[in-house]
């Protein structure tokens, strides 16, 4: 009988175990389940959309409404300067760089909890999943970028003070540096949460409040004429430099800095990478406080 068991235990041509590194992304082993990967993106994409009865045209819908809002509000009533920008155009490029972070950054923090059953179940790398959450949402910010382009273009011919400049070709690092802040922080969250899920209602909370610290709806301008230090203090905000940039980038007006970019993509490196050790340290021991 022992001997079978010896026989039974020779023929496992593969072991799974808990990954010992902490800083370990296993880009490889997510390289070979890609097609997982695109499976849950599709999967993000069609099952958030599927009971609707205007679907994916509701990725026009919540901007243009959420901009017309701002407008009303913030620029009419309350009249907030613009930087000499169509308040419409200003509040659109706010939201529209805006939620793309907000959306990654959501939905990655509740990661572990959303798919306890598939994670107690199936292996595959978990990253998977929070990556598919990055990507799945780069297509309705692709939609997004859209339709504020064409917003632009109607003000451009209307000749409205609109300027494009060359640094738009930093959309993709900006993009990036969105995904990498929206990935790390998610993590982290998603981490705690495991333990701690009072977290999940104080992110929802705290989102809206980093939103009002982040000039989406002012410029930073604005603060740094009534008030230098927390101008200063609202900048070192991560999101801010890539809001400001976005907006010097299709509008020509807004407070690029290389400097600030710098800053965001160095600290954009950091928060992901101790969202990745503390990620993996989670994945290792999640089922049992999940």
């Amino acid at each position: 009988m022992k001997e079978h068991h010896l026989e039974m235990e020779k023929q496992w041509t593969t072991t799974i175990e808990p990954d010992k590194g902490s800083f370990n992304l296993n880009l490889k082993e997510v390289w070979k389940y890609r097609d997982l990967l695109m499976m849950m993106v599709k999967r993000d994409f069609v099952t958030f959309y599927k009971q609707t009865i205007l679907g994916p045209i509701w990725f026009f819908i919540q901007p243009l409404f959420t901009t017309l809002v701002y407008t009303v509000i913030f620029g009419k009533i309350a009249s907030i300067s613009t930087d000499g920008l169509p308040q419409l155009l200003f509040y659109m490029s706010g939201v529209t760089i805006w939620n793309y972070f907000s959306d990654c950054f959501t939905k990655t923090s509740t990661v572990f909890k959303d798919n306890q059953n598939i994670f107690g179940k199936v292996y595959f790398p978990r990253l998977i999943t929070p990556l598919s959450i990055v990507i799945s949402s780069l297509v309705k910010f692709g939609v997004q970028m859209l339709l504020f382009l064409g917003f632009m273009f109607f003000f451009m011919i209307n000749g409205a003070p609109v300027s494009p400049n060359s640094t738009l070709l930093l959309l993709p690092l900006y993009v990036l540096m969105m995904a990498g802040l929206s990935l790390g922080f998610g993590m982290i969250f998603s981490s705690l949460t495991t333990k701690y899920r009072d977290l999940t209602f104080l992110l929802q909370f705290g989102i809206q409040l980093l939103m009002y610290a982040t000039p989406v709806i002012y410029p930073s301008s604005l603060i740094a004429e009534k008030n230098k230090l927390i101008g200063k203090v609202l900048m070192a905000n991560p999101m801010a430099p890539i809001v400001e940039a976005f907006r010097y980038s299709f509008l020509g007006a807004g407070d690029f800095q290389w400097g600030g970019l710098l800053y965001t993509f160095l600290f954009t490196i950091f928060i992901f990478l101790l969202g990745t050790v503390i990620f993996n340290r989670t994945e290792k021991t999640f089922m049992d406080t999940v």
